[in-house]
């Protein structure tokens, strides 16, 4: 392995001074913008940034001539985290800045692990979704082995430390490189990565240490939820690994479409047709409501097409923080005026009288029987 102090070009006994000028001049030498497409030129500049990024440190000088020798290679033996203090690059520069220092960590293969979440879908009307109720789902999940408890062995047996990491649940591999000996670590092969082997495994598990079940749960649905509300349910998700927390359920919301009722948050929207004297005149008229039973309804007088009239508190129940319910919307109700297209002969004369009161202009509208029997003479 060729010398850190050779690519310099210095003695071992260099002061730092005379290596940042032997490192400056080699720079300008073989520096990539006066030799375009020099490969060798190149390579000699990486190869100076890397010796001068060991050398150019005092401390990371000191421990590299801890492990050189005199014959111009230097053997390396364990983390070289440890002998160039964590040092992740040689200058930024490409080929040796590829190589990592040091090892990777990893977790704690038997420390407890939290469930996943599983999630489920609720439909409900419309009126079930303003009362409020229980609904008992239905859901797939891993739950903890009853036969061995959770461990994937056999009952009266327990698993045991895998005798190849130790029981890290990793192992390193030795790698040389120009500058020495690098560890690379991987999850183990013989438990992977778990830590622990199993001689006798569980036969209900198979060894997991869980089984996949089908449990039905009791959901309390509050009054008021609308569609895409979601509901957790805290540790009713899948079970956990090396006794850690169950997972959540989480439970989505879905609300169908009722018939003569359209829903706008709290407020519910409802239709109601008048006749042209109602509108006029006004009147007291008993509309349904959602939940409540039919409601009488005040008209007032002169009650125009596509007017909104609302009766208060008939809605949908109101959502507050941890589903606390505090009002209801209104029920909004909006007027269609009935304009008949067909009269009898008194409901005609009765409008066209009208319309003389009022001074409004009508047309003649189609003549009566007597009146065409008239012209004939």
């Amino acid at each position: 392995m060729e010398d850190l102090y050779q690519i310099l070009g210095v003695d071992r006994g260099a002061s730092q001074d005379d290596i940042k000028r032997a490192y400056r001049a080699l720079v300008r030498r073989y520096h990539p913008d006066t030799h375009r497409n020099d490969k060798d030129a190149e390579e000699k500049f990486k190869k100076v940034n890397a010796a001068y990024s060991v050398l150019g440190d005092a401390a990371k000088r000191a421990r590299y001539d801890q492990y050189g020798t005199d014959s111009g290679s230097a053997t390396f033996d364990g983390d070289l985290s440890d002998l160039f203090g964590g040092f992740g690059g040689f200058g930024g520069f490409g080929g040796f800045g590829d190589i990592l220092f040091g090892s990777a960590r990893r977790a704690n293969p038997s420390a407890p692990k939290r469930g996943a979440n599983i999630e489920a879908r609720v439909s409900l009307t419309l009126v079930e979704a303003a009362k409020g109720l229980n609904r008992l789902v239905e859901v797939s999940r891993w739950s903890t082995c009853k036969t061995c408890g959770g461990t994937g062995a056999k009952p009266g047996t327990s698993p045991k430390v895998c005798p190849q990491c130790g029981g890290s649940g990793q192992v390193r591999v030795a790698q040389r490189t120009v500058f020495g000996q690098f560890l690379s670590v991987s999850p183990c092969p013989s438990c992977g990565g778990k830590g622990k082997v199993i001689e006798e495994k569980c036969a209900s598990c198979k060894g997991s240490g869980r089984v996949l079940e089908t449990h039905k749960i009791e959901v309390k649905i509050p009054a008021g939820v609308d569609r895409g509300t979601r509901l957790q349910l805290h540790g009713e998700g899948e079970a956990g690994l090396n006794g850690g927390p169950a997972g959540d359920l989480i439970i989505t919301i879905d609300v169908g479409h009722m018939k003569g009722f359209e829903r706008e948050g709290a407020d519910l929207h409802t239709s109601l047709v008048l006749t042209y004297p109602q509108a006029v005149l006004g009147a007291t008229i008993e509309v349904p409501t959602l939940i409540d039973g039919n409601e009488m309804l005040e008209v007032p007088q002169g009650t125009v097409h596509g007017a909104m009239l609302r009766v208060k508190g008939k809605g949908m129940p109101r959502l507050r923080g941890s589903w606390a319910l505090s009002e209801r919307g209104d029920l909004v109700v909006h007027v269609t005026v009935d304009i008949p297209k067909k009269l009898t002969e008194k409901q005609r004369a009765l409008v066209v009288e009208l319309a003389g009161e009022m001074q409004s202009p009508v047309a003649a509208g189609e003549e009566g029987f007597f009146d065409k029997v008239r012209k004939l003479f």
